[in-house]
């Protein structure tokens, strides 16, 4: 083995996944693009989410809303990925792993839509401190799935996930 041959492995050992080549598993199946979707914001505290395998989940133009509770009334508030991002996507001052604990699909030629129940905890699989359900529009191009945009509404007091979002 030459010296060149040897930097340039232990360059592609040291390259974070995100920068090397995208895994086609992601986006072949509505169950890789959905695990995907849950694995690329899930790490422990210090970590970032994947922005980059993050992007090639998602259509260029794909939109993300999140409803939030303002003096009382619900509003949406939408972004394009990277703005969400922007404004949620910093190293992580906590542990935060989110796990689909529920899907509903429908599908018609090339679109889908999945309602994932989700839960959120500080370890793989722990305790759930918040749930709620993710509405995730995808398309299929004839070759993989993209994720067009997704909106999602969490769980309070007045707002319980419904018993048919949770069953298993």
């Amino acid at each position: 083995m030459t010296l060149r041959t040897a930097l340039a492995l232990m360059l592609a050992a040291a390259t974070p996944l995100a920068a090397q080549e995208h895994d086609p598993a992601d986006v072949a199946t509505i169950d890789g693009i959905i695990a995907a979707y849950y694995d690329v914001v899930s790490g422990p505290a210090g970590g970032s989410p994947y922005r980059e395998r993050d992007r090639f989940l998602h259509y260029p133009d794909a939109l993300v809303g999140m409803v939030v509770i303002r003096e009382g009334a619900p509003q949406l508030r939408t972004m394009t990925l990277d703005e969400y991002h922007d404004a949620t996507g910093g190293a992580r001052t906590n542990p935060f792993y989110e796990r689909e604990i529920h899907r509903t699909v429908q599908r018609f030629g090339h679109i889908a839509h999945v309602w994932s129940t989700y839960a959120s905890s500080r370890e793989p699989g722990g305790e759930a401190y918040a749930r709620g359900i993710n509405s995730i529009q995808l398309y299929h191009d004839g070759t993989r799935w993209w994720i067009m945009g997704w909106i999602f509404d969490s769980e309070r007091r007045d707002n319980p996930v419904p018993a048919e979002y949770l069953r298993g």
